[in-house]
């Protein structure tokens, strides 16, 4: 297996969590895709490029580089399901529309679908926890920040359009009311986009599994309509002109978060 993720470490207590823009296939699902996946329609493009203010933030950043096609890892190791109505899996079989992913009898085995939870979900996993544990040990407190990206008119997935910023807290349970609040602000100020707190997407297992309040761990989901910075079809081009108000709003949203915890625990 290549290279699976990317990481770099910060000097704040921030965690940003990518995890699904990666490209990489392994030879099984890349020979087995149907034509209309090839592109890798339901990637979350760009991401790294749109934040990569990050660092000068002193945030640690954390990134996949395999597709979600391989396996999703924003979905527990079960694959228990996550929403109500239609969604995806932990070994997606559909594309975002609802058709097939795969070619008849073409998706991998459970043999190799194993050996992607080992080396591609497993590694991806270790690092986050293992980085929020560093963080809140060396800071008394970890936040989490989970960063996507979606078309914003899917109708399998969802009715009408999309807002523009989609926070997600798990209806509240994995941040504390007050960081939520101030992070929805920031959305309201800027008035020529459109959000919602726990709409549609209230945070997948990244933001629901880490999140803990009570632990000093504050995980917030933001999904993004692509809409905001790049063109949402082939070939997906990034678009500077649509980019650079939505990355003033995202590091306004990342340093507020910041402030907040600095703010509630002195440091």
């Amino acid at each position: 297996m290549d290279k699976v993720l990317s990481f770099t470490r910060g000097s704040v207590p921030l965690l940003i969590s990518m995890p699904h823009p990666g490209l990489n296939l392994t030879p099984t699902v890349r020979d087995g895709l149907v034509d209309e996946a090839v592109s890798l329609p339901d990637t979350d493009w760009h991401i790294p490029r749109l934040y990569d203010f990050a660092h000068d933030l002193g945030a640690s950043v954390l990134s996949a580089e395999y597709s979600r096609f391989v396996i999703d890892l924003n979905r527990p190791s079960d694959d228990k399901p996550l929403y109500a109505g239609a969604t995806t899996g932990l070994y997606p079989s559909t594309l975002f529309e609802g058709d097939p992913l795969f070619k008849a009898g073409q998706a991998p085995s459970e043999e190799e679908r194993a050996s992607y939870l080992e080396q591609i979900w497993t590694p991806y996993h270790d690092t986050l926890r293992n980085e929020l544990d560093r963080l809140r040990d060396e800071f008394g407190y970890a936040l989490l920040f989970d960063a996507h990206s979606i078309r914003g008119h899917i109708p399998h997935l969802f009715e009408g359009r999309l807002p523009d910023f989609n926070l997600g807290t798990f209806n509240g349970a994995s941040c504390d009311a007050s960081l939520a609040q101030r992070l929805e602000a920031t959305c309201a100020a800027a008035t020529h986009y459109s959000h919602v707190l726990n709409g549609r997407f209230k945070g997948g297992h990244i933001t629901r599994h880490y999140g803990n309040p009570a632990q000093h761990i504050h995980a917030v989901q933001l999904e993004l309509a692509q809409s905001t910075y790049m063109d949402e079809f082939v070939p997906f081009h990034y678009r500077t002109d649509l980019a650079e108000p939505t990355r003033a709003v995202l590091k306004a949203l990342l340093e507020d978060m910041i402030a907040w915890g600095r703010e509630k625990y002195g440091r």
